[in-house]
């Protein structure tokens, strides 16, 4: 794993979580082969723009960044945040989730993937989680790639919405308890996750 520090974000972290948000979402849809969908790319970047400004208006109350830092390189190579569940959550689940804490914006640089560094920030957010009384959290994902992860980490989800962005393309919702994490972190240990 690379040299990294896990911190909270800063002002003048604005404009490299911009690029570095530009960066993954567009690695991310290529690698799922929707390259051409440049609507839902630029929706996506500014979904999470969004969060992130909400996260500094609001001093982490709204919406709760982490950050990792390759402190060598002083470079931004991953986030992870939580919130109130998203509007398609709630839609998805019929509004059983209302209320719950989701947590999202799990990205890490395409260079730097496959370090441990997403296990490690999933790991600082649910115990950020626990520390602020948190006791329930849920998790989506609509991209193959990070279902089959989150499928490793945390299970068979408890909501699978099959051909939700057609045919083939499912979208899956997890959600857990805090008090869970122990046992998610020793399989995943143990499963060398």
């Amino acid at each position: 794993m690379s040299e990294i520090e896990v911190r909270r974000p800063v002002l003048a972290d604005k404009e490299d979580l911009y690029q570095f948000f530009s960066k993954v979402i567009r690695d991310t849809f290529a690698r799922e082969g929707l390259s051409k969908m440049k609507e839902d790319i630029k929706n996506e970047i500014e979904t999470k723009k969004s969060y992130l400004e909400s996260d500094f208006k609001s001093n982490g109350k709204d919406r709760f960044f982490w950050l990792a830092n390759d402190y060598k390189k002083n470079k931004v190579i991953g986030c992870i945040e939580y919130g109130p569940a998203s509007e398609l959550i709630l839609a998805c689940t019929n509004g059983e989730l209302k209320g719950w804490f989701e947590i999202g914006t799990v990205f890490v640089d395409p260079d730097y993937q496959r370090q441990g560094i997403g296990s490690l920030l999933f790991q600082i957010m649910q115990l950020t989680l626990q520390s602020r009384g948190i006791q329930s959290f849920c998790l989506d994902s609509g991209y193959s790639n990070a279902q089959y992860v989150w499928k490793k980490k945390l299970g068979e989800p408890e909501y699978l919405l099959r051909d939700y962005w057609g045919k083939g393309n499912s979208h899956m919702i997890w959600r857990r308890h805090t008090n869970e994490s122990a046992v998610v972190f020793a399989q995943m240990k143990a499963g060398g996750i």
